[in-house]
């Protein structure tokens, strides 16, 4: 196959701890330079997208699993005082400026294009989001973006209250395709052929009592979920999108704790890029 890096872009999903796959994919991406002119990513695809973006390679790894394992902050505690199973200060504070720095100049001089997707609690629809100059809008969005419903508080973007961009485009390979990116590389963190199994549960009323269109979303999101899952085979199949997926059932959870198996599903995700990116052929400017 052959891909021309001028009209490729590049799709994160999320997943949570999952995202440790992509992790593992975007390091492969920065080891052989490649380079999108385009990216977009949703939850944790758009949170380890960045420091793709910022070209520190292994910076998500370290992020996900090594800090994970030193700080270890998922858990109910931080509910009490945080309202969130995420230590956010942490996360979004200490993280990106003291413990591993983000560098925020890298991340703008680049030419890439790079979205974050939210949802819009008021509308219940998706934002695609970007930011080039004001690091503290680029992490408030990455935070919305990663925001779950129901364990993570609302989070405002210019005044506009958001969630995770999963809850209404967990793989936003239109909106790549709407933005002129006719081909794409499609970063999943489930195997081929998983679909959600759950029934989709109306959303009772005096949850979100303010936003009754994000309750809709909720009430509908495995639904929409599978719709996607079952779009983006048929473009693979098209050969309109080129996938990148662990090849084994996925047994890591979203707020995975074991660093054995978070390391495990990095290690495939490397793996999974070198195997599916080394037979293409790209064409650069």
């Amino acid at each position: 196959m052959e891909l021309d890096l001028r009209n490729t872009g590049l799709v994160l999903e999320g997943g949570g701890m999952r995202g440790v796959f992509t992790c593992g994919v975007l390091d492969y991406l920065m080891d052989h330079g490649i380079e999108f002119p385009y990216g977009i990513g949703v939850s944790a695809g758009a949170c380890n997208g960045l420091s793709y973006v910022s070209r520190q390679r292994g910076r998500a790894k370290y992020s996900n699993i090594d800090m994970l394992a030193k700080y270890h902050y998922i858990g109910l505690k931080y509910l009490w005082y945080q309202h969130s199973i995420l230590d956010q200060k942490l996360l979004y504070e200490l993280f990106p400026e003291k413990i591993v720095p983000y560098d925020y100049e890298t991340c703008f001089k680049n030419p890439i294009r790079f979205e974050m997707v939210t949802t819009n609690c008021l509308t219940g629809r998706a934002c695609y989001l970007e930011e080039h100059t004001d690091k503290n809008r680029l992490l408030t969005i990455a935070k919305a973006s990663s925001s779950l419903p129901y364990v993570c508080p609302i989070t405002f973007v210019d005044g506009l209250p958001m969630l995770d961009g999963g809850l209404v485009d967990s793989i936003p390979v239109l909106r790549a395709v709407e933005q002129g990116y006719s081909r794409n590389v499609v970063v999943l963190t489930r195997n081929k052929g998983y679909r959600k199994s759950e029934k989709d549960i109306r959303v009772p009323r005096f949850i979100y009592t303010r936003y009754p269109r994000l309750r809709v979303v909720l009430s509908n999101r495995c639904r929409v979920y599978n719709q996607q899952l079952e779009l983006v085979e048929r473009m693979e199949e098209e050969g309109s999108i080129v996938v990148i997926r662990p090849q084994e059932r996925v047994t890591v959870n979203r707020i995975e704790k074991d660093v054995k198996k978070l390391t495990a599903l990095y290690n495939e995700g490397y793996a999974c890029a070198g195997e599916v990116l080394g037979a293409i052929r790209w064409v650069t400017p």
